[in-house]
C-alpha cells in the first residue's frame, strides 16, 4: 500500500536502517515475518517501521480500554421537593443526596412550587438553605438557588476527597 519509491526504513528495535527502496524494505520485512507500517507519511522522505502491526493494534487497544476503566465521568442526579414534603421524605431524599455525594456525583435539586405556593417563595429558599446547611459535609452547592419559572433550583458537587 506504500506508493513512494523509496522510504527511510526503522526496525523492529528502533534502530535506522537508512533510506531504501519500498520493494526491497517490504521483502526485508517479509523475511523476517512481520509488516512494514507507515508511521510518518508527510516526512520526507516517508518513514516506515517493521513490526507485528496485529499486535501493536492489540496492544493500542488494550492501553485505551485501561485508560477508559480508570476515568470517572460524573452524573448528574435529580432531586425534587416540594414546599410541603414531610420529615420522614425530607430525611429520605437527603440519605440519597448523601450517597449520590460519595459515589462522586452532582446532584441537582429541585423545589417545585404548585397553584398558590408560589407565593411562599421565602419559605421554600429557607428550605433549600437548610438542606445545604445539612449536606455541607458531603457536598457544596456551585451555585445559589436560582428561581426558573415554578422551580428553585441549584447543583451541588460532591467535596474532593484528599
Amino acid at each position: 500500500m506504500i506508493r513512494i519509491p523509496r522510504i527511510l526504513v526503522v526496525d523492529e528495535e528502533g534502530t535506522q536502517l537508512g533510506e531504501m527502496d519500498t520493494r526491497d524494505a517490504q521483502a526485508l520485512a517479509d523475511e523476517k515475518g512481520l509488516d512494514l507500517v507507515e508511521v510518518a507519511p508527510s516526512a520526507r522522505p516517508p518513514v516506515c517501521r517493521i513490526m507485528d502491526y496485529g499486535k501493536y493494534r492489540y496492544e493500542q487497544s488494550k492501553k485505551a480500554r485501561k485508560a477508559r476503566q480508570t476515568t470517572h465521568t460524573t452524573k448528574i442526579k435529580t432531586i425534587k421537593f416540594r414546599p410541603k414534603t414531610d420529615d420522614h421524605d425530607y430525611a429520605f431524599k437527603k440519605k440519597h443526596i448523601q450517597t449520590f455525594l460519595e459515589g462522586g456525583n452532582k446532584v441537582k435539586v429541585i423545589m417545585q412550587f404548585r397553584g398558590r405556593e408560589i407565593s411562599h417563595l421565602d419559605l421554600g429558599l429557607e428550605f433549600l438553605q437548610h438542606l445545604i446547611e445539612e449536606v455541607k459535609e458531603w457536598g457544596a452547592p456551585e451555585s445559589m438557588p436560582q428561581r426558573e419559572g415554578k422551580l428553585i433550583s441549584f447543583i451541588i458537587a460532591p467535596r474532593k476527597s484528599s
